[in-house]
């Protein structure tokens, strides 16, 4: 059977202020009223039934996913005490989905992309479903045009063309170097594609390769999947999760799954627009503009002589106006108003981490 899991994990430290801790980026309705988790459980309709799609969140924030989310069946959430990174995530997924369903095939599909044009997203991952489904030593990635030398994502080394319009993985390499980045892209994207950090395996393979790889953390999610169904749940999550090795799926089993004979990687080209919200510069990208490139995201602002200058509002009655602005960023809440360069917008993250020290978590 099919299943997926959405990665929907976040502190809410990029996109403050309008993302807090208490509501990370992924429940935030950025996009006409719908958050980016929305999004991303609307487009697995029609290829995952609504009561096999499971959300590996935080255990704090269940209550609002599950608000949100009113068709999820609240037994497939899987709530984190802390954020582990993405192999705990869709190990413990993937461990708690192996004692329901030994034959299931998981995809893990991620809550902070927009992603387009829906319909040839749910192709591409029926396509993927596919290869595991002939083959469990197969595992399945999707892979996306590069559209510049970029230094903030992972990229496909790409192989032998095969007969289905997929392609063979000869090596994963993790967010290089910019001359590095140059070199991949100047290459084309018959030799490199960007990684999505999207995949589908065989459960069994993915348990099996991190036992193969991470034994340690393999044995934790065991001990973690056994209490799951009892009472000790949140006693063994809160006791073992935390000691778990914080590591990507990327790193700690689809890189060294590329070098194994044992294991067969195949990525699906996708010919998609997908943008990775990780910031308020790429949020930007998301909002409508005007002639001068000025973003909108507010239902009051006044632009004059500006370029390139993103506005943005939780308060409708507040009016942003801004004079000669050029890549700027304005955010503004109840209780908080952010403004930095565009290009500095990365350091968001780190200004969140200041306030903290300052101020306290009030804010955050």
């Amino acid at each position: 059977m099919r299943y997926a899991v959405i990665m929907a994990g976040g502190s809410g430290t990029r996109l403050w202020p309008m993302s807090r801790r208490r509501m990370p980026k992924q429940l935030v309705p950025f996009c006409d009223g719908r958050s980016l988790l929305q999004l991303a459980w609307e487009r697995l309709e029609g290829l995952v039934e609504a009561d096999r799609i499971c959300i590996c969140a935080a255990e704090a924030h269940r209550d609002a996913i599950l608000k949100a989310l009113p068709r999820m069946d609240p037994d497939l959430y899987i709530g984190e005490p802390m954020g582990r990174d993405t192999l705990n995530a869709v190990g413990l997924s993937a461990t708690v989905l192996a004692k329901r369903d030994p034959d299931a095939v998981l995809a893990a599909v991620t809550a902070d992309h927009v992603i387009g044009p829906v319909d040839a997203f749910r192709g591409y991952l029926d396509r993927g479903f596919t290869a595991v489904e002939r083959s469990r030593r197969t595992m399945a990635t999707f892979g996306i045009t590069p559209t510049g030398p970029a230094t903030g994502f992972g990229y496909l080394a790409l192989g032998q063309s095969l007969s289905d319009g997929m392609v063979e993985v000869r090596e994963f390499k993790e967010k290089p170097e910019a001359p590095l980045a140059i070199e991949y892209f100047d290459a084309g994207p018959e030799r490199y594609l960007w990684n999505s950090g999207m995949f589908v395996w065989h459960v069994q393979t993915l348990l099996d390769t991190i036992g193969r790889y991470e034994p340690e953390t393999s044995a934790g999610l065991q001990r973690i999947a056994d209490a799951w169904d009892t009472e000790a749940r949140m006693a063994v999550l809160a006791a073992t999760y935390p000691g778990l090795r914080k590591i990507s799926v990327d790193y700690a089993i689809m890189e060294r799954a590329s070098r194994d004979p044992a294991y067969r990687i195949v990525a699906v080209p996708a010919l998609l627009d997908w943008l990775d919200v990780g910031n308020w510069a790429s949020f930007a990208l998301t909002c409508p503009a005007d002639e001068s490139d000025n973003r909108l995201h507010a239902a009051a602002a006044i632009f004059h002589k500006c370029r390139k200058t993103l506005a943005a509002s939780t308060d409708p009655n507040h009016l942003i106006a801004a004079v000669g602005c050029e890549g700027l960023v304005i955010v503004h809440t109840h209780d908080a108003t952010l403004v930095c360069p565009a290009e500095m917008a990365e350091e968001v993250k780190y200004l969140t981490g200041l306030i903290e020290r300052t101020l306290g978590t009030e804010v955050l």
